[in-house]
């Protein structure tokens, strides 16, 4: 065994208080853990809507203050919860540098950060930043289990859905030129990256109708490349089927790692695919 893994997996055990935090924060299949979890999804969704209810002029108008309220309540509740996580792991650094981790720290940031942008003339910049509270919807994932395998299946299929996508990429590309040198500027195609806006958007759509092709060579091209937006939707489809298929069959277990908190490990491992450390 590689002289990293072998330190991880000797490495000192946790305080018992630490690895209580960590069996509520991170296990899903303990009492405590599944109630942590009910709260959590319930506050995410609260302070999603509030973020949501904020943007209408109306309801802030009214209830801007209460709002303010609700929202630095949970940007609280969210920091102190992402320093137990930090706590609760062996290795903080491979938690806070996890793509859940990143998800956990951008939610609670866009609020301190605003507190240092003040007056109108920053106005802008301020609802940007509040905007970016949105992210916290993404944790939602974190809670619910299949959302481990939904992401297994996506996470093996990448390869071949990239290959489809730049596939796709230099299809519009094609049509968009050739569309380009047909039209012309008189029917609206004044350059290549506009014309291959409408070939992005004929393949996935019928059209918005504002660039409508009016040679007849472009109708037909026009037509092939909307039958074709049909038979391209199966493609990825049929690919993240099969992968998701695979891993529905394949059996996990719900415990994360001390060390790195990552979970969605076999269900015989004795060692965590990502850190290497004891489970």
């Amino acid at each position: 065994m590689p002289k990293k893994l072998k330190k991880y997996s000797q490495g000192e055990p946790l305080a018992p208080w630490r690895e209580k935090i960590h069996e509520i924060i991170f296990e899903a299949d303990t009492p405590a853990g599944k109630r942590f979890d009910v709260f959590l999804i319930v506050a995410i969704t609260i302070s999603v809507l509030a973020v949501m209810l904020e943007s209408v002029e109306a309801i802030r108008a009214e209830y801007g203050t209460l709002l303010d309220i609700v929202e630095w309540s949970f940007t609280i509740l969210f920091a102190i919860e992402y320093i137990l996580r930090l706590i609760s792991v062996r290795n903080p650094r491979l938690y806070a540098v996890s793509i859940l981790g990143i998800v956990d720290l951008v939610s609670i940031l866009p609020s301190f950060i605003a507190l240092y942008y003040v007056g109108a003339e920053t106005f802008l910049v301020v609802r940007v930043l509040r905007v970016l509270r949105i992210f916290r919807v993404f944790k939602l994932a974190e809670y619910i289990g299949e959302a481990n395998t939904l992401m297994v299946a996506l996470h093996a299929s990448r390869k071949k859905i990239t290959i489809f996508l730049y596939s796709i990429f230099i299809f519009v590309v094609v049509f968009g030129s050739v569309m380009y040198l047909i039209e012309g500027a008189d029917n609206g195609f004044t350059s290549i990256p506009k014309s291959v806006y409408w070939a992005i958007v004929t393949l996935t759509t019928v059209g918005y109708g504002d660039m409508v092709p009016q040679t007849q060579i472009g109708q037909m091209i026009a037509a092939t490349v909307m039958i074709l937006g049909y038979a391209i939707i199966a493609v990825p489809t049929g690919i993240y089927s099969a992968e998701l298929a695979r891993a529905v069959r394949s059996e996990v277990s719900s415990a994360a790692c001390l060390n790195c908190s990552e979970d969605g490990h076999d269900i015989d491992a004795d060692f965590c695919k990502y850190c290497g450390a004891r489970l």
